[in-house]
């Protein structure tokens, strides 16, 4: 709708210059040709006010011009709107050629801003527009793809950790068959602990090269909302014990919702995760569902270091990570905000985050009227 409305309005600005070079040349020719008979009107009644005398050399010179004027007249009028149509059919074409120099400053990302004549001070301004956001674009994939390849050099990198570390272990459980029971559990659950890291480093992966190579699609069905968020709470409380957080839960009852289950239980997923690495220990989650006539509203709400509001501005851009410093066992690709954004647009809502006295809530906004694609 939003790209129509531009177009549109891109449209009307043009005919309203195009009206006003034809109104300016219809009143151009109507005015000349005005001019041209008053003239020879005003002439005409400056000479009654005289008498003249048929020996007058001037007399009959005046008489040829007063029989021949529609001859002449018809003749200066010819070459006046001759001269005036051509003036008028330059001016565009001068526009055109100042369009054609912006639109080639446009195709070389110059950061010099356009200028145009006074009459194209509207297309200057929407070019301009144009321009700036070209750039911005450009500037916004080259740091996407700068992060993305920085995250993979990463992600390789840290592959290699917990590889060699499994190996290490399995070689040493090969190695030693009189190892103790005790020691030998010890060996598994290190190796267990680090291939399950790898498996997260593997996935990673997998997200980088979908989220760039693939468009999210949805399958939707009525579900219960109520119950997906029970039920995704409850599956979380090993990973909340391990900092000794409490999840509450503020759920209205029954609330159904025409949605992707298994998408939208990622974006909870993510919210969730974000929350448990993000809070303080021993402090509270609040997982809350309210309903509206026209919405749900999903928060997650933690306790947690404040985000900044450079931060927080780029907080769902793709490959983009609030601990800068690579860590691996907690480094992520960057994707998961990113992603979440995408599904909950996709469904026809909205995703916002805020952030002040150490607390930390992202909010899903959903739509309920919205009905099964079949």
């Amino acid at each position: 709708m939003n790209s129509g409305n531009n177009i549109g309005g891109a449209r009307k600005r043009r005919s309203q210059i195009s009206r006003q070079i034809l109104t300016q040349y219809v009143l151009t020719v109507i005015g000349f040709v005005a001019a041209l008979l008053l003239c020879y009107f005003l002439a005409w009644l400056f000479c009654t006010q005289f008498i003249w005398l048929d020996t007058d050399p001037l007399y009959y010179f005046l008489k040829t011009i007063q029989y021949t004027f529609p001859l002449w007249g018809t003749l200066i009028a010819f070459i006046g709107v001759v001269l005036i149509t051509r003036h008028y059919l330059l001016k565009p074409l001068s526009y055109l050629d100042e369009v054609i120099a912006a639109a080639e400053q446009l195709s070389q990302s110059n950061e010099k801003p356009i200028i145009l004549s006074e009459p194209m001070k509207s297309v200057q301004n929407e070019l301009n527009l144009t321009r700036e956001q070209a750039l911005h674009n450009e500037r916004s994939a080259k740091e996407a793809e700068q992060r993305k390849n920085d995250l993979i050099v990463y992600l390789a990198h840290d592959l290699k950790t917990p590889l060699t570390s499994v190996i290490g272990y399995m070689t040493l459980l090969r190695d030693e068959p009189q190892i103790s029971p005790e020691l030998r559990a010890k060996y598994i659950g290190i190796a267990l602990s680090k291939a399950e890291r790898l498996e997260e480093l593997i996935n990673e992966f997998f997200d980088i090269t979908r989220f760039n190579l693939s468009h999210l699609t949805l399958e939707e069905e009525s579900v219960n909302l109520t119950r997906m968020l029970e039920q995704i709470a409850f599956e979380f409380q090993p990973v909340f014990a391990e900092k000794e957080l409490v999840c509450e839960t503020r759920l209205a009852p029954d609330v159904q919702l025409v949605c992707d289950p298994d998408k939208l239980e990622r974006v909870f997923d993510n919210l969730l995760r974000n929350a448990a690495f993000y809070s303080y220990p021993k402090t509270q989650i609040l997982l809350s569902l309210e309903q509206g006539e026209s919405q749900v509203a999903i928060k997650v709400q933690n306790r947690g270091k404040t985000i900044s509001p450079e931060k927080l501005a780029r907080i769902f851009e793709q490959f983009f990570r609030l601990d800068s410093a690579r860590a691996s066992s907690t480094g992520g690709a960057g994707l998961g905000l990113a992603i979440a954004k995408e599904i909950v647009e996709l469904h026809g809502g909205s995703i916002t985050a805020e952030s002040a006295g150490e607390s930390i809530a992202f909010t899903v906004e959903l739509p309920l009227n919205r009905q099964k694609i079949v």
